[in-house]
């Protein structure tokens, strides 16, 4: 009898990989990252879907239909189901959602996992029950919200739940998230829908006002992280390529790295803006322990060449970089994931 039960559990034991797995869910405006409970990361991928207009089916998801964006036929229609951190598109984002656990998962669906999902700190009654809904139509057994700034504060190591105030700005690609934590919650938060995608606008309105010449989202994205910083330092330059607002033709122009600073200083005061009204409303008390600990740099809008110095300069606080801020909220769900009764006080759903 002991033979034929290991005969069983060898056959079942490649199964038992995904059964009953918890999952850990960054849904990003601009990537969705997925973590799998003892596996890590296995899934970061753009936040794109790709529907032929005709039939309803995917097409391409993630990097592949990034790249779509801008150049698809008429039939094919790219969208970003995810605007400003919350579902914007609750179809779309459901089928790209499903694509990237089966990618985890495959078709092995024979326990519901438990879920993890982080949204921004401002999200609306309807727009948590849109994200609830989402999990449980993926095969979720329940799902958990978790405020991103809380997750990147765990992901960055930062004593949440001591008696002692630590202060996070994630920079996402829809929103810029701040929080002071203190004793497992939120003290203090505020947010502001202006993050990476306002500073690519603001260089195509740049690119346009200047140069009369009309260029594309991904095209303002490379000008920023080729070209784009928060303070005047090394000198860069880049080409850029687009159509002639006057005579609709293509035209070549050369950008440099000062004139970029200044086509993004809009957003990024209303980035600072932001941290400093949580200062503003935050207890002396844990404005004392910011002012010790400094302020943690998140979110992948941190990248841009010098944030952390103007930030600094601004707001008179010392500021950190995280050391993977891409990857600070997806690894700080999965950490409260793992340690779900150490955190349990974190999660809002």
């Amino acid at each position: 009898m002991a033979d034929w039960f290991r005969k069983i559990a060898d056959v079942f034991s490649p199964l038992t990989k995904f059964l009953g797995t918890d999952i850990a869910i960054d849904l990003g405006t601009a990537n969705t990252l997925i973590y799998v409970r003892g596996e890590g990361i296995l899934v970061n991928e753009p936040s794109f879907v790709a529907i032929d207009r005709e039939t309803g089916k995917v097409q391409a998801v993630g990097r592949e239909a990034k790249n779509m964006w801008g150049r698809a036929p008429e039939n094919i229609e790219v969208v970003r189901p995810i605007n400003d951190g919350v579902v914007d598109n609750y179809d779309a984002a459901l089928l790209m959602l499903r694509d990237f656990l089966s990618r985890v998962s495959g078709r092995i669906k024979l326990v519901k996992s438990r879920m993890v999902i982080c949204v921004p700190s401002r999200i609306t009654q309807v727009e948590k029950r849109a994200v609830i809904d989402l999990g449980m139509e993926c095969g979720a057994r329940e799902v958990f919200l978790l405020d991103e700034p809380m997750a990147a504060a765990i992901g960055c190591e930062l004593p949440v739940n001591e008696p002692k105030g630590c202060m996070v700005v994630d920079i996402g690609g829809g929103t810029t998230d701040v929080a002071i934590i203190s004793m497992g919650g939120i003290a203090c938060k505020d947010s502001v829908r202006v993050a990476g995608y306002e500073m690519d606008e603001a260089i195509k309105n740049h690119v346009r006002d200047k140069y009369q010449l009309r260029i594309g989202v991904l095209e303002a994205e490379r000008i920023k992280i080729e070209i784009g910083s928060a303070v005047p330092g090394e000198k860069r330059s880049t080409v850029v390529t687009g159509t002639d607002l006057a005579k609709g033709t293509p035209k070549e122009v050369e950008l440099v790295s000062d004139e970029i600073r200044e086509a993004i200083a809009e957003p990024l005061n209303a980035i600072i803006d932001v941290v400093r009204r949580v200062l503003d409303n935050a207890s002396p008390e844990l404005v004392s322990d910011v002012a010790r600990t400094g302020i943690m740099l998140t979110g992948g809008g941190s990248l841009l060449r010098g944030l952390d110095r103007a930030m600094e300069q601004k707001l008179m606080v010392k500021v950190n970089l995280a050391q993977e801020p891409l990857l600070s909220v997806v690894m700080g769900a999965g950490r409260a994931l793992e340690n779900f009764e150490e955190y349990r006080r974190a999660f809002i759903a």
